[in-house]
C-alpha cells in the first residue's frame, strides 16, 4: 500500500498481485469527499485493485495425474525392442534388462486377471522372445538351432505342447495342474524326437509356468527358473494331442 500524502489530493493504491494461474485486470475507482482542513477542497481516494481472470493456457492437472501408457502402446514398444534380437539369442544383458522392464510395465495393465479361465489362452502360440538359453539353443551353431518354437495350451483339458521347427522338429507334451488362476505346474509326459519317435519323459521333467499378461494377440509368461517368455497367437483353434 502506498503512503498517504498531505496534498489536496490524497491517493491510496492497493494492488492484488496475480498468482501463477491468474492474470490481472486493473480497475481504478475514485472516491471524493469534503475536507475541513484543506480550504474546502475535496480529498480524492483512488483505489486500484485487481480482478482475477483465468489464464486458459495453464494446465490445472500436474503430470503425475495424467494417465499412463495404454496396453497397445506398451505392446508396440515391447515388440519393437524384441524385433532385432532373434527371439532373444542376440540379446545382451542390457537388452534383457530393458525387455524385462517393458514386460513388467505391460503386465501392470493385464486385462485378463484369471487367464486359466479365459478362452484367449487356448491355441497355438509362437515364441518371439525368451531368456531361456536351453530353448534358444545358444550353445549350438546357428545352423543347428530351431528356426521357430511354438507352445500350445488347451486350458479346458489342462494339456500343453512345445514344438520346434526345422531342422529337428522335436516335440514334448505335458499335463498341467493349476496352482492358482494364473499359474500351473507342468509335468512333461512324452517327447517326440524328429516329431516321430515317442520317448517317455522322465519324472523329473517338470516345471511351473505363470501367465502374467494375456490378450487375443500376445501372451507373456514367466517360468519357475526366472525365464521370461513372450509369445504371439497364430492359431486359436489348435488342439493339443491327448
Amino acid at each position: 500500500m502506498a503512503s498517504t500524502s498531505t496534498s489536496s489530493i490524497l491517493s491510496v493504491q492497493t494492488n492484488i498481485q496475480p498468482s501463477s494461474i491468474f492474470q490481472s485486470l486493473h480497475q481504478t475507482h475514485t472516491l471524493q469527499f469534503p475536507s475541513s482542513s484543506n480550504n474546502g477542497k475535496c480529498l480524492s481516494l483512488n483505489t486500484t485493485f485487481t480482478e482475477p481472470k483465468w489464464r486458459t493456457r495453464i494446465s490445472f492437472f500436474p503430470s503425475f495425474l495424467k494417465s499412463g501408457k495404454d496396453s497397445k502402446t506398451l505392446k508396440d514398444e515391447l515388440l519393437q525392442a524384441i524385433a532385432p534380437l532373434d527371439r532373444g539369442a542376440d540379446a545382451t544383458p542390457e537388452d534383457q534388462e530393458r525387455i524385462d522392464k517393458l514386460a513388467r510395465e505391460l503386465e501392470k495393465v493385464n486385462p485378463v486377471k484369471e487367464p486359466l479361465k479365459s478362452d484367449l489362452l487356448n491355441g497355438k502360440w509362437e515364441l518371439i522372445y525368451t531368456t531361456s538359453a536351453s530353448i534358444l539353443q545358444t550353445q549350438r551353431p546357428k545352423l543347428l538351432r530351431s528356426r521357430a518354437n511354438y507352445q500350445a495350451i488347451n486350458a479346458d483339458i489342462l494339456r500343453a505342447q512345445n514344438m520346434e521347427s526345422w531342422p529337428f522338429f522335436n516335440q514334448v507334451t505335458a499335463d498341467l495342474t493349476p496352482l492358482n488362476s494364473r499359474k500351473v505346474a507342468v509335468q512333461f509326459d512324452q517327447f517326440k524326437i524328429l516329431g516321430l519317435i515317442p520317448v517317455k519323459a522322465p519324472g523329473r521333467a517338470r516345471g511351473e509356468l505363470e501367465i502374467t499378461y494375456l490378450d487375443e494377440e500376445l501372451r507373456v509368461s514367466r517360468g519357475d527358473k526366472g525365464n521370461l517368455f513372450v509369445l504371439k497367437m497364430i492359431d486359436p483353434s489348435y488342439r493339443v494331442p491327448v
